[in-house]
């Protein structure tokens, strides 16, 4: 296994429900390797998004900690994890998460431009036409289906050149047909440039694509599966889900 970019230790997060504390998350460990392919599946409620944000550092966990590139969260202030996210992740929403003021072009621009990138203009419009947008660069996200929305923060996303890319049920508000092309579009991204990815999903067949699934139940990780190569991966749904 390459060597770990990313490290739960004991992850555990409780919140307070009404009297009583609610459990999340209890006690989930495991490593993902620099450019790894890893898919966090299970039920509504299993604590994947927040495990998700925990990993990320937009949230603090009640116990443990997360190493993030040899660097521990809780190390950080909220400043200091700001700044290791934008060197390191970014993000793909089921919501899209576009600027609906801005043209897709300024959505794949703006973080660029924040990160003082030089060549943001052509560096955007090169992305757009990779997810085959190059026509539709000018049009706001209200202007464009579901599917070329997600495009653009897919183009958003690789345009920073991150090391991680967290996706949460990118295909989620998407038909079927769509979803396919997303989430083939997605891999085949970052398969190019080796990016270490993980992917919130209830969908079975994205999850199959990855190198490796991780099932959370009630909190608690309950399997962790690897499939080499993830084209070939013949596990049955009810393992994958």
């Amino acid at each position: 296994m390459p060597s770990p970019i990313i490290r739960a230790q004991r992850l555990s997060k409780t919140v307070q429900s009404g009297d009583a504390p609610l459990t999340i998350l209890d006690d989930v460990t495991f490593d993902v390797g620099d450019g790894e392919t890893l898919a966090i599946v299970g039920a509504s409620g299993s604590g994947k998004t927040t495990l998700l944000g925990l990993l990320a550092g937009l949230d603090d966990p009640t116990s443990g900690d997360v190493m993030l590139d040899n660097v521990a969260l809780t190390t950080l202030d909220q400043d200091g994890r700001a700044a290791l996210r934008q060197r390191l992740l970014v993000f793909v929403f089921q919501s899209f998460q576009l600027l609906p003021a801005l043209t897709a072009l300024e959505n794949v621009m703006l973080p660029l431009e924040l990160a003082g990138v030089p060549d943001a203009t052509p560096r955007a419009r090169e992305w757009l036409a990779r997810v085959g947008l190059a026509k539709r660069t000018h049009h706001h996200p209200r202007q464009l289906s579901g599917g070329e929305q997600q495009r653009v923060a897919i183009a958003r996303a690789f345009a920073s050149d991150p090391k991680i890319l967290m996706a949460d049920e990118p295909t989620g508000n998407l038909d079927n047909a769509t979803g396919v092309e997303i989430a083939q579009l997605m891999f085949r991204l970052n398969r190019e440039h080796g990016t270490t990815l993980l992917l919130v999903t209830h969908d079975v067949t994205i999850a199959s694509r990855c190198e490796r699934r991780i099932s959370l139940a009630a909190g608690r990780l309950v399997a962790d599966e690897r499939c080499e190569p993830p084209a070939s991966c013949k596990l049955s749904a009810s393992r994958c889900a």
